[in-house]
């Protein structure tokens, strides 16, 4: 294979051949002690506007059959959440079709869906605590009525009505006594999203570590599990402590995913992570590794892909989603690298050569060839000689 010139962060230009193990794809049944869902991007229609500030238009087929790949891969799929871009191009009115269309096909399989509820449908200037109640139901049905598990994602308009802790416990309370079915909660760190700073009514995270442990027992009959992405390993594992029987902790850690998931003698978290949308095949086989109590193997393979996680998940840390899609491009799975309100434009060129040197270290590319192809053309259009 022809050596790629890649650009570094330098400014300079440097060779690189593709040489890394490649993915290995076949189906894999799910996970038999752990719980595991890939956050999956959307795929946007390369013919259509999508513009910042412009409806999303979907490629449909592509976007539903990358479901159908992590499925294979024996991962349940988490939809409509931030890797699909909810509150960065991804309107609610193509987040509803989203949902609906990906219900049906997990229904039609008997596979694994949990999908985002969410607020983005509010206009925040005239927002209430009461609408956003109205806002989180009107999502809450639609995700029940496509046969998901609901995911109550943090609302950047609650965050900034909000006027303390006992208005989160309030709006909460009354989604968990309206759903008909355990809900898996969701806390986005400010790192995600710098809009949801202080959720919960806490500057300091490590302060509602507490307070959300006694709303969530005060609840459990009704909350499935709680995903945390905070990116700080010690308050996960001290906020999965707290938690009662029979709710599962779900990490959102893209960088401490290995050890968190392994556990320790207290426990493991399970996963929901966008990570596992761009190296599902290499955690699929980790997991299984898992569940032959051979830790070796297991943190072999899912140790290689951390230095790609970091780096997708590098500040700010929001973007990560230009990297997910970049790498659903190079391996085949949509025809373009496009994104809904122009997002593919989120990363330098330097960092996606990143990303392609550390998905090869980390046996995330099932077509080498093709990547290689695929980088070279971007690579030419941009004006980088080759």
């Amino acid at each position: 294979m022809k050596p790629l010139l890649l650009p570094t962060p330098e400014g300079d230009l440097a060779p690189f051949t593709l040489t890394g193990p490649r993915a290995q794809v076949a189906p894999s049944p799910p996970a038999r002690d752990r719980v595991a869902y890939a956050a999956a991007h959307v795929v946007a229609d390369p013919t259509a506007t999508n513009a910042p500030g412009e409806p999303a238009r979907l490629d449909w087929e592509a976007t539903l059959a990358f479901r159908h790949h992590l499925w294979d891969q024996g991962l349940g799929v988490a939809d409509a959440m931030d890797t699909a871009q909810r509150g960065m191009g991804l309107d609610w009115p193509a987040t509803a079709e989203l949902i609906r269309r990906s219900g049906a096909e997990a229904t039609g399989r008997g596979a694994a869906l949990a999908c985002g509820v969410g607020t983005d449908q509010l206009e925040p200037a005239q927002a209430t605590l009461e609408s956003v109640v109205h806002a989180y139901v009107e999502q809450l049905d639609t995700v029940q009525g496509a046969g998901a598990t609901p995911v109550l994602m943090a609302s950047r308009v609650l965050a900034s009505l909000a006027q303390g802790p006992e208005d989160y416990v309030k709006v909460y309370s009354t989604l968990l006594e309206r759903a008909e079915r355990p809900v898996i909660l969701h806390w986005l760190g400010a790192a995600f999203d710098p809009a949801l700073a202080g959720y919960w009514g806490y500057a300091d995270p490590a302060e509602a570590i507490e307070p959300v442990a006694a709303l969530i027992t005060d609840h459990a009959d009704r909350v499935e599990g709680i995903k945390v992405s905070l990116l700080d390993a010690a308050l996960e594992v001290r906020l999965r402590r707290l938690l009662p029987d029979g709710v599962r902790l779900y990490t959102g850690d893209d960088f401490h995913y290995p050890e968190l998931i392994q556990g320790d003698a207290h426990g493991h978290s399970d996963a929901l992570l966008g990570i596992f949308a761009a190296i599902a095949p290499v955690a699929a086989r980790a997991l299984a590794a898992l569940d032959e109590k051979d830790i070796a193997r297991y943190r072999r393979l899912m140790d290689a892909t951390v230095p790609l996680a970091r780096h997708l998940f590098s500040a700010p840390t929001f973007y990560y989603k230009t990297g997910i899609t970049f790498l659903a491009w190079l391996n085949g799975h949509q025809k373009g690298f496009h994104m809904v309100g122009g997002l593919h434009s989120a990363r330098s060129l330097p960092h996606l050569a990143q990303v392609l040197r550390s998905a090869d270290a980390a046996g995330a590319l099932s077509e080498p060839d093709l990547a290689a192809e695929r980088m070279r053309s971007l690579l030419r259009v941009s004006g980088v000689r080759q």
